[in-house]
């Protein structure tokens, strides 16, 4: 191959490639939309199967929700603890309290502050269908949070 030769693919292939280089785009704005601030967020957490441990995923959860939440001012958070249809009702219910419980420890541990907790606790109720099929993914906590902007 000749130098000449050589050097003319180099340039056509760079030239080639440079064309499907991606294109910068210096303004954040256009290719990221921030959610609209201190609007009213619901976030859902889930625990392993008769667990009431806050895992590391749902505690990142409840850290994202913390942070979407700051500068804002928090007027109420409401956490409801809830099992599925598997095992005795009475456990159930003392399982999704405890679920309640722990998501509310993790919430302050994660910097959430709020006037109060409301913290409920549905059990089972609610996790079987009406035509009497367990309801899937009822392992979990749900936390309603309402904000206002800062005053």
């Amino acid at each position: 191959m000749n130098r000449t030769f050589a050097a003319g693919l180099v340039l056509g292939l760079a030239a080639v490639t440079s064309a499907c280089a991606p294109t910068v785009v210096r303004n954040r704005a256009a290719i990221e939309k921030l959610p609209n601030a201190c609007q009213d967020q619901t976030v859902e957490i889930y625990f392993e199967s008769d667990s009431s441990v806050v895992t590391p995923e749902a505690e990142a959860v409840l850290k994202g929700a913390a942070d979407m939440a700051r500068g804002c001012t928090v007027d109420s958070v409401r956490v409801i603890g809830l099992a599925d249809a598997v095992g005795a009702a009475g456990a159930n219910q003392a399982l999704s309290e405890a679920r309640a419980r722990t998501t509310t420890i993790s919430l302050a541990k994660v910097g959430f502050t709020a006037p109060k907790f409301e913290v409920a606790a549905a059990g089972d109720a609610g996790a079987l269908t009406p035509d009497g099929q367990a309801r899937p993914l009822r392992r979990r906590a749900d936390v309603v949070v309402e904000l206002s902007p800062a005053k």
